[in-house]
């Protein structure tokens, strides 16, 4: 009794395995339909932000830590109460980000093209990937670099209270509003607190140049984060 119980249970087990293993060779892969891309590991839209360089999230780090960034700064011109000299001195950031993110956009996809183009073709090596992939890599970190040096610059034009509300306005902090009692441009916590240690303050006076790139100097809405 107890031996036809328990291969009556072995049965069982083996069907649904058998209905699962099934399931899981009948599930389409996640990528199907990106093989017919023009390059395999960006989309469309992806190559589309990176020409016109957007943003595509590279100055998260800054963004969510309390460090505004020009483009949404210049969409939020009037709610920050920005005077004509931070609005210019905006304006300049942003176009200097701009210009250098659509730039190393190019580069970033000339070279996602050309690695695309030695796996389709069969001419990928060991070595030949390496030197590809330090490529993108390089490229890719000068792009993070023009989009959160951007940010600090940025951080640098603002008072503190206006930071404080920057990051009200962009949902970061609640209600913790203008965040006033400090002195200089530091960066403000997306809590509304201003940070004991202040990187801002350890930059000194040398201005990074570089492109953001999801962010409009006219003030039209921007999407991502920068």
């Amino acid at each position: 009794m107890r031996i036809a119980k328990v291969k009556g249970i072995a049965a069982i087990a083996a069907i649904a395995f058998a209905f699962a293993a099934a399931a899981w060779a009948a599930t389409p892969s996640p990528y199907a339909g990106q093989q017919n891309r023009e390059i395999r590991s960006l989309s469309e839209s992806e190559v589309a932000d990176l020409l016109a360089g957007k943003g595509m999230g590279y100055a998260k780090a800054a963004e969510l830590n309390g460090y505004p960034g020009p483009a949404h700064v210049l969409e939020l011109r009037s709610e920050l109460g920005l005077s004509a000299e931070q609005l210019a001195q905006t304006q300049a950031i942003f176009q200097r980000m701009e210009s250098s993110a659509k730039s190393l956009g190019a580069e970033l996809v000339q070279a996602e093209r050309a690695l695309d183009a030695s796996f389709r073709n069969r001419e990928v090596s060991p070595d030949s990937l390496a030197r590809a992939l330090e490529r993108i890599a390089a490229i890719e970190g000068k792009l993070r670099n023009v989009h959160l040096g951007a940010h600090l610059e940025q951080t640098r034009v603002l008072s503190p209270a206006q930071a404080a509300r920057y990051a009200r306005l962009r949902g970061y902090a609640g209600d913790a509003g203008d965040a006033g009692g400090h002195h200089g441009h530091h960066p403000v916590d997306v809590t509304g607190h201003q940070p004991r240690d202040d990187p801002a303050h350890q930059i000194g006076g040398r201005e990074r140049t570089g492109g953001v790139v999801d962010e409009h100097p006219l003030g039209a809405p921007a999407e991502g984060v920068e």
